[in-house]
């Protein structure tokens, strides 16, 4: 019988130190070709609200797949944008092994594999850290980063005033006033936003700042200007889904800002040492993740191990 984990249940198998590792290792599986993953199939299904797939086999056999719904329209009615489960098989038989949340995961994973970029990209000397957004990435993100770096100084901003008071005030960090204000002088640069259109321009990131830009995940969708783009080190999760799937990107390449040859390297790449990381420390490093069936599935299977180990779930005859 499938074992059934529900939120509680990843919560409590699934600390971020631990998942920070994990998925470093997965970037760089993934880089070395030792995974087998397609890029992610989505469809709209209505106006904004979208249905994807995405599969992968982890390196350690364990076949699995994400399937999540995308309807940013849930928040006003109090309900998470972003909705998942997550299968996992067993490769030999094909039978079904777990159905575990796919919320959470999703959270925590993306958070931290944007930690991950902060390990290889960003400077060591870096104090300042800036995140715009205040919705569920702005506080996994805060949690995982702050796990790999020490920062000095926190600044947030979000166009949702109510849920920026509720978000600073939780983490005790400064709200700005702007976008611009929270960003001007900052080391380290999250872009965790719903928009569909630049939040940050390039004139407000300083020389030696790493960005990482998580929020926007279709081809006509952006949250940095195009010039930010053209101007940084570029580094993706993957090239496939990236040339595919990653606005600030390609949006920047149709405008003239940077060529099709401008992405530098995969962060596994980087995290392997195959690829060189930042040249200098006045280079802007921007690392653009879109998220990978691998991250899910490594995620959702070290959760399923540990619950396994702890008789932790639920059993649910089909």
């Amino acid at each position: 019988m499938p074992l059934w984990l529900s939120e509680s249940d990843v919560r409590a198998t699934l600390p971020m130190t631990d998942l920070i590792d994990a998925m470093e290792r997965a970037l760089i599986a993934f880089s070395a070709g030792r995974v087998i993953q397609p890029v992610r199939t989505v469809m709209e299904f209505r106006p904004g609200g979208f249905f994807g797939l995405m599969p992968a086999l982890d390196p350690d056999g364990l076949l699995g797949a994400k399937i999540l719904t995308v309807l940013p329209e849930n928040l006003e009615a109090g309900l998470p944008s972003h909705q998942a489960s997550i299968l996992l098989f067993d490769p030999v038989s094909g039978a079904l092994l777990a159905i575990t949340d796919g919320r959470y995961i999703t959270e925590a994973r993306t958070a931290a594999v944007s930690a991950v970029s902060v390990r290889h990209l960003a400077r060591r000397d870096a104090r300042v850290l800036a995140i715009i957004g205040s919705g569920v990435q702005a506080h996994s993100h805060m949690e995982a980063l702050l796990l790999v770096h020490e920062f000095a100084e926190f600044r947030a901003w979000s166009p949702n005033a109510a849920r920026l008071e509720k978000f600073t005030k939780h983490w005790n960090i400064t709200a700005a006033a702007s976008a611009e204000e929270a960003v001007r002088g900052a080391d380290v640069i999250v872009l965790a936003t719903s928009s569909a259109t630049p939040v940050i321009e390039d004139e407000w990131v300083r020389d030696g700042a790493h960005v990482i830009a998580v929020g926007a995940c279709r081809a006509n969708m952006r949250e940095a200007a195009p010039r930010l783009v053209g101007r940084s080190l570029l580094v993706v999760d993957s090239r496939a889904a990236a040339m595919k799937e990653a606005g600030d990107i390609l949006l920047a390449m149709q405008e003239g800002y940077c060529g099709a040859g401008h992405i530098h390297a995969e962060l596994g790449e980087i995290a392997c040492g195959a690829k060189p990381g930042r040249r200098d420390a006045a280079q802007v490093t921007f690392f653009k993740s879109l998220g990978l069936a691998i991250e899910d599935v490594v995620s959702a299977g070290l959760a399923y191990g540990r619950a396994v180990e702890c008789e932790c779930g639920v059993q649910v005859p089909l």
